[in-house]
């Protein structure tokens, strides 16, 4: 597929078919892409922590949401033969800016205008979703509720210096996904975002 068509036909699905799971080398393909985001210093601040068996997906979702029966949208991203959780490294960054080379000796965060760590694990998400579209696979980023962090640590043995900024659902589409309502605001063209020179 084209690039361009990959970066075009980029959605999240939010419907998986339970009954085709994501081919091993497809897997490897997405965790092989997501490491190839650039990331400040080379850092590479990231882990990403992988769940395929029903038991693993089972633990996480038990542990991100709430108690009751679960809406429309749980019962379909329920069905995503695989997840990967994306997980910032902090601590990589900031040693990492401490070295020789980088001369920031004090690992003062507040030099940081952005917290990278979180950026550059992001972007590393992204080439995933972008994988998915070119090996013919749906993907969903969606975030972690705050409240549930913990559960989450707790479940996983997740260290505390690892933060999750996500999760990205994989898999074939099913066939009941439905589009966000917010898709209805439209995209907004390059001449309502774009300032060539200056505001």
């Amino acid at each position: 597929m084209e690039f361009r068509d990959v970066v075009r036909r980029r959605r999240m699905v939010r419907d998986y078919d339970p009954d085709r799971p994501v081919p091993a080398e497809v897997r490897e393909r997405l965790l092989e892409h997501a490491i190839r985001a650039p990331s400040a210093g080379f850092s590479q601040g990231w882990a990403f922590l992988v769940l395929e068996t029903p038991a693993e997906r089972d633990r996480f979702w038990t542990a991100t949401t709430g108690p009751g029966a679960p809406d429309g949208w749980l019962t379909r991203m329920r069905r995503a033969p695989l997840l990967v959780v994306p997980l910032s490294h902090k601590a990589a960054y900031l040693e990492r800016y401490a070295e020789p080379d980088k001369g920031w000796t004090d690992r003062d965060e507040a030099r940081w205008p952005v917290p990278y760590w979180d950026v550059d694990t992001g972007m590393a998400s992204l080439l995933m979703l972008l994988t998915a579209v070119d090996e013919g696979l749906g993907a969903c980023f969606f975030g972690v509720p705050p409240e549930r962090i913990a559960a989450f640590r707790e479940a996983f043995g997740v260290p505390a210096a690892y933060a999750p900024i996500g999760c990205v659902s994989v898999g074939y589409p099913g066939t009941e996904d439905k589009r966000s309502p917010s898709l209805e605001r439209g995209r907004r063209g390059v001449d309502e975002v774009v300032h060539r020179g200056s505001w």
